[in-house]
């Protein structure tokens, strides 16, 4: 019987706590925390969080995952306006 020396269960442990930090980071996304409403929008799709783009924060792109990203991108730089 041959047990996991002690720098393979160090690596193990360290790819764990990365995982968990890179799920974590994920999880705090914008478009994860506000839930934005996504919709194709002619031929992008839209990730829109308020009442219409003037007032809300939107994103687009030519997927969904696309538009998140960008909305993501525009939080921070975009004022919610009620």
């Amino acid at each position: 019987m041959s047990y996991a020396n002690e720098q393979a269960v160090l690596n193990t442990q360290f790819n764990a706590a990365q995982d968990a930090w890179i799920t974590e980071q994920a999880r705090r996304a914008p478009h994860v925390l506000m839930r934005p409403a996504i919709y194709p929008d002619g031929n992008q799709w839209c990730a829109l969080y308020g009442i219409n783009l003037q007032e809300g924060v939107a994103g687009f792109g030519d997927t969904p995952a696309l538009a998140c990203a960008d909305f993501d991108k525009n939080w921070s730089s975009q004022t919610l306006r009620t």
